[in-house]
């Protein structure tokens, strides 16, 4: 896959993120880890943000490196919220359960994905 392509595909991977912690805030609010102070929606609202000036920076060319790097550290920042989703779906049906649990080792390829793209 070209350089280009694979930008433009994690562009938009963070700008869809990023949408849906919009247009659909309940799943991402339930993950949002207890420990942080405020309230769910607002990390929620700050994570989407996050997510759609990375995608929007990884977009384009002169400002890909910077949010590559940016999404790398981003996806490492979500992990507490991922392991969340992982312990708190241990008793939805198996399919649910899977999804949940695959999400925890995903960020690994997503981390090396971005920092490709930043070299790139």
């Amino acid at each position: 896959m070209s350089a280009d392509r694979s930008a433009r595909l994690l562009s938009g991977l963070l700008l869809g993120a990023g949408v849906a912690h919009f247009a659909v805030p309940r799943p991402f609010d339930a993950i949002v880890p207890r420990a942080l102070p405020g309230r769910p929606r607002d990390w929620t609202h700050l994570s989407g943000l996050a997510e759609l000036a990375v995608g929007a920076a990884v977009a384009h060319p002169r400002t890909r490196r910077a949010g590559a790097l940016a999404a790398a550290a981003l996806f490492t920042a979500v992990l507490p919220a991922n392991v969340r989703m992982a312990r708190d779906w241990r008793t939805r049906p198996a399919p649910l359960r899977a999804a949940a649990v695959a999400r925890v080792p995903l960020q690994v390829p997503l981390v090396l994905w971005a920092l490709r793209v930043a070299r790139d």
